[in-house]
């Protein structure tokens, strides 16, 4: 089992905290990943770190897809691949509508059609076994709608990209993680439980299936983020991951749209994330925190004092043996935090 770190960007902090990536990069992780919501961007980070370390490599996770055209996304890739020695990895996804229309301005649209379309141009980019040309429901290349100037002809890239570049999505739903078993190289879910694997690996493997590929997950790299504090107050370890995971499961999205709060009804916990979206959506942050279940946080996380961190690693690592997962991104974990989980999987 691969072991990686989410990368948090603070400028009122300095930016990277570059002492935990080296660190990471010492201790032998295998990546580490830069999100972006509508704030900093993913890709900046990234080439950040890829110029400041060796071996390491960094993941975009993800870049939006209604943010840049696919091409743009095919060509920072080409980019930070020449310039990383082959270090960098892919990762697109949707977004939500809300930052897709409230922040990029434009059309949500179909997204898991958007991510079929997106990487099959990404990957036509790379092969460059032609000039590029596309025609689907999002993409129209070289453009042929209204208001075009007619001077449009099909290109091809002018470097040779790597077309064994490891494409990620971030998928949540079940229809997202059928499409990324279909279509990419690995997935990011935000959540995973190892004893519920089935809710985000069955429908992997059914993608898989659908695409004449094999079921089993061997050479897909399935890397669920896992949230990790450790301490030996329990409880106050718990606490501290109470609020983000109250505003991903009450806040992130409508009501009745909302990828984070279906999931974690899926995996079990129906009547909380019905309680914690109420309490958020009220504009009642603390009670939503208070709402989040010990056993959920205890399920997805790595929480507590060292051995219970180190014994409830078993869990994902008999997962990795199984072939349900290729790595774990651990988010929020210090130098301490890591050195004790490479340890005990490195």
């Amino acid at each position: 089992m691969r072991l990686a770190i989410a990368l948090k960007v603070s400028p009122e902090q300095g930016g990277i905290d570059m002492g935990l990536v080296w660190e990471a990069e010492r201790l032998g992780f295998d990546a580490v990943w830069a999100g972006e919501a509508y704030g900093t961007d993913a890709v900046t980070p990234v080439a950040w770190v890829l110029a400041r370390t060796n071996r390491i490599k960094a993941g975009t996770g993800i870049m939006q897809m209604p943010a840049r055209t696919p091409a743009c996304a095919a060509m920072t890739a080409m980019t930070l691949q020449a310039l990383s020695g082959n270090r960098f990895l892919c990762g697109v996804g949707p977004s939500g509508p809300q930052v897709v229309e409230g922040w990029h301005g434009v059309p949500f649209g179909k997204p898991l059609t958007r991510t079929r379309e997106y990487i099959a141009i990404i990957r036509q980019v790379l092969e460059r076994k032609g000039p590029l040309e596309y025609h689907g429901e999002h993409y129209d290349i070289p453009y042929t709608g209204p208001g075009r100037s007619g001077l449009a002809k099909p290109l091809r890239s002018i470097v040779h990209g790597d077309p064994s570049l490891k494409i990620y999505t971030a998928p949540n739903s079940p229809a997202g993680l059928r499409t990324a078993g279909e279509v990419a190289d690995g997935a990011l879910p935000y959540f995973m439980s190892p004893e519920k694997s089935d809710e985000i690996v069955g429908p992997i493997r059914d993608g898989r299936a659908r695409a004449g590929k094999a079921t089993d997950l061997g050479d897909f790299d399935l890397a669920p983020y896992v949230r990790v504090n450790m301490g030996d107050d329990l409880d106050k370890c718990r606490d501290a991951l109470r609020p983000g995971l109250a505003l991903y499961i009450g806040g992130m999205g409508a009501r009745d749209r909302n990828f984070y709060n279906d999931l974690a009804k899926r995996l079990g916990y129906a009547a909380a994330a019905a309680e914690i979206q109420d309490h958020f959506l009220a504009g009642r942050r603390n009670e939503a925190a208070a709402a989040v279940p010990d056993d959920f946080i205890d399920e997805i996380s790595l929480v507590g004092p060292k051995a219970r961190i180190v014994d409830r690693i078993q869990a994902w690592q008999a997962l990795a043996r199984d072939r349900r997962i290729g790595s774990l991104v651990l988010a929020g974990a210090d130098a301490a935090a890591m050195r004790a989980i490479a340890e005990a999987v490195l």
